[in-house]
């Protein structure tokens, strides 16, 4: 890989700007998602003041950014792909597909040797498609438990929970206290498959095996869907009905002060803290203490091959993973950032010692499958079925079984 990589810079630096055009001037194209919660502060204003830097040191190129929503980004990039208008460049949230029809650049052939080095290994390992990195991360989380210091105290909590066994007590202890929501626990169908994958995770399994094979229906996953079936929802410990709870949702009240504890990331701290909410947070929860590993989450930058203009990309992503930039983006935006100098600096800087933890954890985080072309349905199938596996009258080990029977269809199918 490194000799590839090498070969790929020295072709960057020969080939200079305009290589892929044949004239002057070159524009990229790029597709963003926006990480704002208003107008003041959506990402058009990153990008744009980005961009506006890039171009004054680098003349023969433009850079046109637009941004949509999370809800709309992934559908406007495969609209453009599918009508033969592929941007140059797409920050979205899923790289497998295309990387599969041969349709993007890998990171080798667009990025320095130091820029791609910096990446940190468990996220360039998260963007590889068949041992090849094709998605590079953009803005990463991983996730920890968030408790309301207020109400524990209140409650006579001395202690954030540890453990399944620690859940439950504090929950109950919150519920006799008139919490509306001892435990917030989103299974709606916003962001299912991740609340998914940090209780599986807590409970010693995942999505899939260590072989890449998915492994939904396993004993530990059924066991953990069986106990919060029965610990936590069956005895109106979550205060809602999971199958109708987003995260957003669950966030939001938890920063009106509704909430006991729940899984969050960063980006729940500005939240909190905005409305006045002392909260705490600690690793997850496990069987019978700590778990072992956390949930990562990673959105990806990926740079199509349709324009041609991959040595403008390359320079264009060489300045965009800068630590200045990629400093700015996560703080801006409460997010972690993706490369190890930037994390370095992050994690000795007290400014961001709330940030810490979130950190630590990064290395040892477990992602999104995202690397099978089979994931976006096996998730859009989480999304659907795993709220009612938890209801008092669910089957998880039904709801599991249904899910693994797509996912593995789904995977002889696209591979």
């Amino acid at each position: 890989m490194a000799a590839t990589a090498m070969a790929a810079s020295m072709t960057l630096t020969l080939t200079g700007c305009g290589s892929g055009s044949g004239d002057g001037d070159v524009t990229l194209k790029l597709i963003a998602a926006d990480y704002g919660d208003s107008e003041a502060n959506g990402s058009q204003h990153y990008w744009d003041e980005l961009s506006r830097a890039f171009e004054k040191k680098n003349p023969g190129i433009k850079v046109d950014v637009q941004v949509y929503s999370w809800k709309d980004v992934d559908k406007k990039v495969e609209d453009l792909v599918k009508d033969g208008h592929a941007p140059d460049l797409a920050q979205i949230g899923a790289y497998a597909d295309y990387a599969a029809k041969g349709k993007l650049y890998s990171a080798d052939q667009l990025l320095s040797i130091p820029t791609q080095a910096n990446f940190q290994p468990s996220l360039a390992e998260a963007g590889e498609y068949q041992r090849v990195q094709y998605g590079m991360p953009f803005g990463a989380s991983t996730r920890r438990l968030f408790y309301n210091k207020k109400l524990f105290a209140q409650a006579g909590i001395t202690a954030p929970p540890q453990s399944w066994s620690d859940i439950a007590h504090d929950a109950q202890l919150l519920k006799a206290r008139g919490v509306k929501m001892p435990y917030a626990l989103p299974l709606g169908p916003e962001e299912t498959q991740a609340e998914t994958l940090m209780w599986m995770l807590s409970g010693g399994g995942s999505y899939t095996d260590s072989i890449g094979k998915y492994r939904i229906d396993s004993p530990e996953n059924i066991k953990t869907f069986d106990w919060l079936k029965d610990n936590l929802v069956g005895k109106g410990l979550t205060g809602a009905d999971p199958a109708k709870l987003n995260r957003a949702d669950a966030f939001q009240s938890f920063a009106d002060g509704d909430v006991g504890m729940l899984n969050g990331h960063p980006t729940l701290m500005k939240q909190a803290a905005a409305k006045g909410i002392d909260y705490g947070t600690v690793e997850l929860p496990g069987i019978d203490g700590k778990a072992k590993t956390t949930m990562g989450v990673a959105d990806w930058m990926m740079a199509f091959k349709q324009n041609g203009h991959r040595a403008e990309a390359g320079k264009f992503l060489d300045f965009v993973y800068s630590d200045q930039n990629v400093e700015k983006f996560s703080g801006d935006y409460g997010l972690l950032p993706v490369t190890t100098s930037a994390t370095q600096d992050m994690l000795a800087d007290d400014k961001y010692a709330k940030f810490h933890g979130f950190l630590k954890q990064l290395g040892n985080a477990e992602f999104y499958p995202a690397n099978k072309t089979s994931w976006p349905l096996v998730s859009k199938t989480v999304k659907a079925k795993m709220g009612a596996a938890v209801d008092p009258q669910g089957n998880p080990a039904g709801v599991l079984t249904d899910i693994q029977n797509t996912a593995d269809e789904a995977d002889n199918t696209t591979g």
